[in-house]
């Protein structure tokens, strides 16, 4: 871990930054970089942060081995080459190594400290108004003052349900899944939402030869379409993975339990009692079970805040429990989004109001834009890399129709394009487009299907912009390739519309 070259009788910055993510060090760059403000991040683990080193990073480099060995087994001429072989797991983990500079954030440092932002190694609480004291690694403190700003970025981390015999069990969370040192033979996931679901898929592919989804819904991937979970979950089946729908855990025994570090046997065999009377037996148990706000012990009650939860925040990410314009949140801790992009987009929102207001210029940040307030962000991007993929933008019918849109679906198997034929003969896929009737805009698209990950933006660039459908109808896509889906969805649903006239 590098240590940051900071003068150390400095107490005042401009900005203080409280948590060193990718959200926080795109809120002290845009506060920074045009305004003449100076910043400092305040990090205690490592600069970069849980998307770097633990989630977003590590776990694709995980799932792009698997992914080019599936794709290239559907691809005649290829396979014939592939008969037999399995990923070469040490490889692969080397290869995620690398992703993840070996859990070393020299490089995020250099890159801080080469723009103008300092980094200051310890543990930081609000003390008062502006005012952060920081615990150094040493066993020191430092305080420091904000002469206009603080930024929460603390992030969350994994929820341990209250399952007894859960905590002492020591089950690896998702840090231990992307970071896991060794291929357990027998694995629970516990959950069916986006991290169960990607952690099954590369699990399976390095070789866990028994391996159980446990979740309390009927379907995977309930926030995403119907569709999408059921397609995710036939294929999990047909690779051996055991689906438990319906099911929870009611106790968790282990046999030696010892926390022995990120990504390392955690202990003896774990056995899980299900609320049917059914138990599981395995290596590891892997928790996918949500993520808690890091705003515990962080000194929120010194500025009239509750401790702990997420915090609340206005349309320029501003906390709303604080009076003043100089408390601000992004990332996780918001509960609005839990994906890194949306965070770093939050933090582009506060890192110009900041700099306007501390300047006096014109507050020209993203949330002046046709996207309207950052809390209800029309496009919210999404992908979740399994096989096959899931993308999506903006709201699920179901989504919409609670919110009282009148709106219209339209869907297309994308098995049918002569772009994905080429891809594989065997393709799997489908698309649907969520229409609001009013404005006749795009307010939802699902994309589901090998490469789809690389269609989710032109989908969010209909749904922010609010593109008309006669406009779209001119947006031509390229041939032979996936997003012809855009043109087959447009001209099925006008075909749709004349059957109903």
């Amino acid at each position: 871990m590098m240590e940051a070259r900071v003068d150390p009788d400095r107490s005042e910055w401009d900005v203080i930054v409280l948590g060193g993510a990718a959200a926080g060090e795109n809120a002290a760059q845009y506060a920074t970089q045009f305004s003449g403000l100076d910043a400092v991040l305040v990090e205690a683990e490592l600069l970069g942060g849980e998307c770097s080193y633990w989630a977003c990073m590590p776990s694709k480099a995980l799932l792009r081995p698997a992914e080019v060995l599936g794709g290239a087994r559907h691809v005649p001429g290829v396979s014939s080459l592939l008969s037999g072989r399995e990923l070469d797991v040490r490889a692969v983990l080397a290869r995620r190594d690398t992703v993840v500079n070996g859990l070393d954030d020299s490089s995020q440092i250099r890159w801080a400290l080469g723009v103008g932002i300092d980094v200051v190694r310890g543990y930081g609480r609000l003390t008062g108004e502006r005012a952060v004291t920081v615990e150094t690694a040493a066993g020191g403190s430092r305080a420091l003052t904000a002469r206009h700003a603080v930024v929460i970025d603390t992030g969350s981390r994994t929820t341990v349900p209250a399952i007894p015999g859960m905590s002492e069990a020591h089950p690896w969370t998702s840090r231990d899944v992307t970071n896991l040192r060794e291929v357990p033979r027998r694995v629970v996931v516990l959950g069916g939402g986006v991290v169960a679901c990607e952690a099954a898929t590369w699990l399976r592919a390095l070789g866990v030869e028994e391996l159980s989804v446990v979740y309390r819904r009927a379907g995977l991937l309930a926030r995403s379409e119907p569709f999408a979970g059921r397609m995710v979950g036939d294929q999990l089946t047909a690779a051996g993975v055991r689906l438990l729908p319906g099911r929870s855990i009611t106790e968790v025994r282990r046999d030696d339990p010892r926390d022995t570090g990120v990504g390392l046997p955690h202990g003896g065999e774990v056995t899980v009692r299900l609320d049917d009377g059914s138990t599981l037996v395995a290596d590891e148990l892997v928790l996918a079970t949500g993520r808690t706000p890091n705003t515990e012990d962080i000194g929120l009650p010194t500025v009239g805040c509750p401790d702990g939860g997420f915090l609340a925040v206005d349309d320029e990410q501003g906390v709303r429990a604080v009076d003043g314009h100089w408390l601000y949140a992004v990332g996780d801790v918001c509960g609005r989004a839990l994906l890194t992009h949306m965070g770093k987009y939050q933090a582009r929102v506060a890192g110009e109001v900041i700099a306007a207001r501390a300047t006096g210029g014109p507050a020209v940040g993203a949330w002046s834009g046709p996207p309207g307030s950052a809390d209800g962000h029309r496009g919210n991007p999404q992908v979740t890399f399994t096989d096959p993929e899931v993308g999506s933008a903006g709201v699920t019918e179901r989504e919409a129709r609670a919110a009282g849109l009148d709106v219209a679906t339209v869907e297309y198997d994308m098995a049918a394009l002569a772009g994905t034929y080429v891809m594989r003969e065997d393709y799997l896929g489908r698309a649907k487009l969520v229409i609001d009737r009013d404005t006749d805009t795009v307010v939802g698209a699902t994309f589901v299907g090998s490469g789809v990950a690389e269609l989710v933006h032109s989908a969010t660039t209909a749904i922010v912009a609010r593109v008309p459908l006669p406009v779209l109808w001119h947006v031509v896509p390229s041939y032979p390739t996936a997003s012809e889906v855009w043109l087959r969805l447009l001209e099925t649903y006008r075909a749709q519309k004349q059957r109903v006239g």
